[in-house]
């Protein structure tokens, strides 16, 4: 991955100072804002507790927000008002229910039920975007409420997920499968993957204003690396890694609307080829672009290259960490020696 041509420049930030807690040795740290901001460091260093334990409860303390108590800090100071709240994008499952998935989290499942509920037969039959949602009863399979499967519970093993025999996994109603948007039915499209659905939707621009907007809707997913996954595909079945990266499409969705989010990620590249790293890099900047700030904890050197501003923490782990070693463009890391990054 190339580093940019040049870093970004900034003037507005946030200063913590005097943060103490576990291995932290009286650190005053300055966050930049609206740029990418990494936080580095070896393992135990005290990476996680400057920024999860201090400076998130802190902010989300100050905004007002309910939250476990931050560790120990004298003071926050600078920018905090510019930011209108803070994220933290963290790989916790999206739903938890088994009717959730990545595109009624993104919001673009609404689309295209009212694309379908425009079709003619739709029409025909009274059906309305309701129809088309397995969350309510109108339209989802009545024998096993839009789930798809039948659960046995066994008493003293497993439970047994049979595919319901009704809808024959389907999870809709015959009548409501009889509609066809370019001959595939709602069960079709969901069984698409991301990139499938783009193509599928995005060929008839020009035609058909609301196909293009559910096009539109779905691109953030292919956007942070998704494209693969199935629109349909059940929110308990995506990895950690997926999971944040579905949240972060549904950022990316929204566009310039809600004032300036600070995002926070933990080592969102573990297990990542670099192809998608590039892809992640590419929507932090685009939310760069939109005015949102971002800071990232990281050991990867594809990520700390590409920062506008890296803050080192170490030099070692444990008792002789938690100092802060260096503060700057990771152009000027090179030359610091005491710094394993």
């Amino acid at each position: 991955i190339e580093p940019p041509k040049q870093v970004r420049k900034w003037n507005r930030s946030i200063k913590l100072e005097g943060a103490k807690q576990n291995n932290l040795k009286n650190l005053s740290v300055e966050f930049p804002l609206q740029v990418f901001c990494v936080v580095t460091g070896v393992s135990g260093s005290g990476k996680t507790t400057l920024v999860k334990q201090i400076l998130y409860p802190a902010l989300q303390k100050l905004k007002g927000e309910f939250i476990e108590k931050a560790g120990l800090h004298k003071s926050i100071k600078g920018d905090v008002d510019f930011i209108a709240q803070i994220e933290m994008i963290d790989q916790n499952p999206i739903g938890k229910s088994s009717r959730s998935n990545p595109v009624t989290y993104i919001k673009a499942y609404d689309e295209i039920r009212d694309l379908y509920s425009k079709q003619p037969l739709s029409k025909m039959r009274g059906f309305l975007p309701k129809h088309f949602s397995f969350k309510v009863d109108a339209g989802r399979g009545d024998a096993c409420k839009g789930e798809g499967e039948q659960t046995i519970e066994m008493q003293f093993l497993a439970d047994v997920h049979l595919t319901c025999d009704v809808c024959g996994g389907k999870r809709f109603k015959d009548e409501v499968l009889e509609v066809k948007y370019k001959d595939k039915s709602i069960y079709d499209v969901l069984e698409m993957s991301v990139d499938e659905a783009i193509d599928f939707f995005a060929a008839s621009y020009g035609a058909d204003k609301n196909s293009a907007d559910v096009a539109k809707k779905i691109q953030p997913l292919s956007d942070v690396g998704l494209g693969y996954v199935k629109l349909g595909q059940s929110s308990d079945t995506l990895s950690g890694g997926e999971a944040q990266r579905v949240k972060l499409a549904s950022f990316l969705g929204k566009g310039k609307t809600q004032g300036s989010i600070l995002f926070i990620f933990d080592e969102p590249t573990t297990g990542l080829h670099f192809h998608d790293i590039k892809k992640l890099l590419a929507s932090f900047n685009a939310l760069i672009e939109q005015g949102h700030s971002i800071l990232v904890i990281e050991h990867n050197t594809d990520v700390i290259k590409s920062a506008d501003w890296v803050i080192d923490l170490g030099p070692e782990a444990g008792d002789a960490g938690g100092n802060l070693v260096f503060a700057g463009k990771p152009i000027d890391l090179k030359k610091c020696r005491e710094s394993y990054t």
